[in-house]
């Protein structure tokens, strides 16, 4: 599975982003797609993630604020970012778990930079 992720960029605080993360490969075998972030000097963590079911759970963060979907047609997951905070600034990854034979992998995507700021 090879993933593709484009949309950050510099966004005042209270503005929106969008995220994409084109899937290829594979993409039958994916069971979860996400959205994990990692700001400087932090840890990388789980920002949204979305079920092949269609479940879909947040970080605490941005509930509320951030909606994760896809268009499976297009093979695209997409992070809808509102009411950008300032804290909300960091690399942005997409990550896709999938299943490869008997084993499970994970699969990332290129990083993109969210910057909010005035």
């Amino acid at each position: 599975v090879q993933l593709q992720a484009s949309g950050g960029g510099l966004v005042q605080p209270g503005g929106s982003l969008r995220l994409s993360c084109a899937a290829s490969g594979s993409i039958f075998s994916i069971n979860v797609m996400g959205w994990y972030r990692q700001a400087p000097g932090k840890q990388r963590e789980l920002v949204a993630a979305i079920t092949s079911g269609g479940s879909t759970n947040y970080v605490d963060s941005v509930k509320g604020r951030s909606t994760i979907s896809r268009d499976i047609a297009k093979n695209t997951v997409y992070l809808q970012m509102n009411s950008l905070k300032p804290e909300d600034t960091a690399v942005y990854y997409c990550n896709a778990y999938y299943k490869d034979g008997s084993d499970y992998r994970r699969s990332w995507g290129q990083g993109t930079l969210v910057t909010v700021s005035s």
